[in-house]
């Protein structure tokens, strides 16, 4: 080889190898998701979290490098393949994969548990620690393993629980159970009693009971298959995420982002027996519309501003409202709460249109039972005013989000 060729290819050489020390040097531990490789990534990592953002947007700038200082930690800490992956997708870029995690603000932060996607975003802080401390917490065995049947009486009885006899942990039945605990885990508690100790809740087999809070007399046994996830996890969502919710300054932003009407219950929190009657009515009367409005009670101690805002007090406890987002309404007389009937009119009123007609234009006329050819309607009192709509304050925040504005 000549002097020139010689010198050329050491050149070449040296270029090529500095490139490659640029690509590695700058090379980011947030690994980038598209149509081509998301599908593998979600289901081959024990844990996922996904950042969906735009470029343009300054919040998701402003996200990048912290996400990136925490996917970087996040290597360091979990080296092991399939544990912890820490993932970005650009929405503009991937618009169908935005569309189907239904992605309204800019930057949305969710997690996927094996594959699955979790029912809540992560909305904690936006700080490296914050995002190794949440995946830490993901990471955890969802299910508690109890020591002797005793130990069932011992449990907090404020939460809901699933408990979960087997007879091995290597078991199909127990896998079952890891894997909807895994999903569930936000909404109840999952306990598990494993091996000779339980041979007397054994004695029928394997099995699985939900226990409601404040009570240890109610256990509801699951009856369907206990290798079929699917069915378990059904049967499951609807003991965990009771038809009726509470609403706390933590959970506010999560709920308005469901999009869905509030008909609220605000109660003196040691007032158990009208939370209790409230509870009984909806499921009375208003189980259909599940999928419509968001059934919520909410401490009236604490949520004082919206019932400033109705013109009632702490001491007008408790007080039944709808928040459409626009406006506020009041049920007009919480003794008649358990009236059959009553507070399903209210609902229907809204569906209708009518809370917010009068709202315009005054009651709707009364029909009467006037002489033929005589008005048959007389009007009702005058022009409604009813305050604004106070919960719409805690949808995501222009402070914190860039909103997609056609989709909330």
């Amino acid at each position: 080889m000549s002097g020139l060729k010689m010198n050329q290819y050491f050149l070449s050489s040296v270029v090529l190898l500095l490139s490659c020390v640029g690509c590695y040097t700058n090379q980011s531990a947030t690994v980038e998701l598209e149509e081509s490789n998301i599908d593998a990534i979600l289901q081959h990592n024990e844990v996922v979290l996904v950042n969906f953002y735009a470029n343009w947007c300054r919040f998701s700038q402003m996200l990048k490098p912290i996400f990136e200082e925490a996917a970087k930690a996040a290597k360091v800490e979990f080296p092991q393949q399939g544990k912890v992956v820490f993932a970005a997708l650009d929405c503009d870029k991937n618009p169908t994969l935005a569309k189907r995690y239904h992605i309204s603000k800019y930057p949305t932060l969710k997690l996927f548990r094996g594959g699955r996607l979790a029912k809540r975003e992560y909305r904690s802080q936006r700080q490296k620690d914050a995002f190794l401390t949440f995946v830490r917490e993901q990471l955890k065995d969802p299910i508690v393993r109890l020591g002797k049947p005793e130990e069932v009486s011992g449990l907090d009885e404020t939460k809901r629980k699933l408990i979960g006899y087997f007879r091995t942990d290597d078991a199909s039945e127990y896998d079952t159970f890891r894997r909807v605990a895994s999903v569930l885990r936000d909404d109840c508690s999952f306990f598990a009693g494993v091996g000779d100790a339980f041979s007397k809740e054994l004695a029928p087999g394997p099995s699985i009971m939900y226990r409601p809070p404040r009570s240890r007399d109610q256990d509801m046994l699951y009856l369907g298959s206990l290798t079929n996830p699917e069915l378990l996890q059904a049967w499951s969502n609807d003991k965990c995420v009771p038809l009726v919710r509470e609403i706390t300054f933590e959970n506010g932003e999560e709920l308005t982002e469901e999009g869905l009407p509030f008909l609220i219950l605000f109660h003196k929190p040691e007032d158990t027996g009208i939370v209790q009657k409230y509870t009984e009515v909806i499921m009375r009367e208003l189980i259909s519309e599940r999928g419509n409005v968001n059934f919520l009670t909410a401490d009236g101690t604490k949520f004082t501003h919206p019932l400033h805002h109705l013109g009632k007090t702490p001491a007008d406890l408790p007080v039944i409202s709808i928040d459409s987002f626009r406006h506020m309404y009041l049920f007009p007389n919480i003794n008649e709460l358990t009236v059959p009937g009553r507070l399903k009119q209210f609902v229907a009123d809204l569906h209708s249109g009518k809370l917010h007609r009068e709202f315009h234009h005054g009651p709707d006329p009364v029909q009467t039972n006037a002489a033929p050819g005589s008005p048959k309607t007389q009007p009702q009192g005058g022009k409604t005013d009813p305050p604004e709509s106070q919960f719409v304050k805690l949808k995501p925040s222009e402070n914190r989000y860039t909103l997609l504005r056609d989709e909330l």
